[in-house]
């Protein structure tokens, strides 16, 4: 194990979620109430997004960034089919594209710890590399339900009878979009890139000082939630466990081409390989328990929160990173 990877792991925020894992494998009575995780979650997408409006400010989008995005769009587009095409072969077809939704999505946190990483080793990212993941969050999650209508079209299946369902592309695209966490982080760059450099003197105490402790505080909560939904899960979601780990493989690849294509940074190919090898497990969820109710969620809700995010914040993110300093 190399030195980052050391220092990974090492890193308070790791440290908790580990904390966490050990927490509920010993069946500790802590709870954690649901509001208070919403919260944290909501500040850490704010805060986030804050900083790189602020980097934008400094550094206007260029022809590089303007590639960098177009390269996360095709990402998002081939991800997921490239996860439906493998595992239509092994799930149901609602499966396969509710899975696929996942790993064509991005898990923000996982972006969130990235970031941590390369300001920990001094590497310096992009504020555009914000507007990729807030590009990659979408694409995935339309084409899946367009792949479940496609299959309820070829076996003469009734659209669900839920009446909140949004069963036409608009309607999909709309709930997507409008995905509240998607937006929060989307204005917090804006006004990031607005106010600028004074702006971010204002909002150091609150988007700069705690951050790390509300990240220690949200790893920990995700460390209990990994072991107990682990302990949930049917027994045919460990066909996935697999899976949940080769997929990431696949997608940091993907995007380590696409890096080395653009001749980008270190900072911001990280971030573009660690978006690419990511899934998402908040909402993708959220959308899909309505529009593909067909799917079982211990699926595709399961490989991406119990198997690839944690792959990814312990061994994932120095593992990129080490391969990106050999060929950048």
């Amino acid at each position: 194990m190399n030195l980052s990877a050391i220092q990974n792991l090492l890193d308070p925020p790791i440290l908790f979620f580990f904390l966490g894992c050990l927490m509920a494998m010993v069946r500790s009575n802590i709870d954690i109430p649901p509001a208070i995780t919403r919260f944290f979650s909501l500040y850490l997408l704010m805060a986030i997004g804050f900083k790189g409006g602020v980097a934008l400010s400094t550094s206007p989008l260029g022809m590089t960034a303007l590639a960098t995005l177009a390269g996360a769009l095709v990402l998002a587009v081939l991800l997921p089919l490239l996860a439906y095409a493998f595992l239509v072969r092994q799930l149901s077809a609602f499966d396969a594209a509710a899975v696929a939704a996942a790993y064509g999505s991005v898990s923000a946190i996982t972006f969130i710890t990235a970031t941590q990483y390369l300001e920990r080793q001094g590497v310096a990212f992009g504020g555009h590399m914000m507007v990729a993941m807030v590009l990659m969050e979408s694409p995935a999650i339309v084409m899946a339900i367009l792949l479940a209508q496609h299959a309820r079209q070829r076996t003469n299946s009734a659209l669900p009878p839920n009446p909140e369902i949004r069963s036409n592309f608009g309607g999909v695209l709309r709930e997507a979009l409008t995905d509240g966490s998607q937006l929060l982080l989307l204005g917090s760059l804006m006004i990031g890139a607005i106010v600028g450099l004074d702006g971010k003197k204002i909002m150091d105490p609150f988007t700069g000082q705690i951050f790390k402790g509300i990240l220690a505080f949200f790893m920990l909560e995700m460390g209990l939630t990994v072991v107990r939904k682990g302990q949930e899960l049917e027994r045919g979601f460990h066909n996935l466990i697999p899976f949940g780990i080769l997929m990431p493989l696949v997608g940091a690849i993907l995007s380590t081409l696409i890096a080395i294509a653009l001749r980008l940074g270190q900072g911001d190919a990280l971030l573009l390989v660690v978006l690419g090898a990511s899934a998402s497990y908040i909402v993708v969820p959220a959308v899909l328990r309505h529009a593909i109710p067909e799917a079982n969620p211990s699926i595709y809700f399961g490989s991406a929160l119990v198997v690839t995010f944690p792959f990814n914040i312990v061994f994932g993110i120095p593992l990129y990173h080490w391969v990106l300093t050999r060929m950048l």
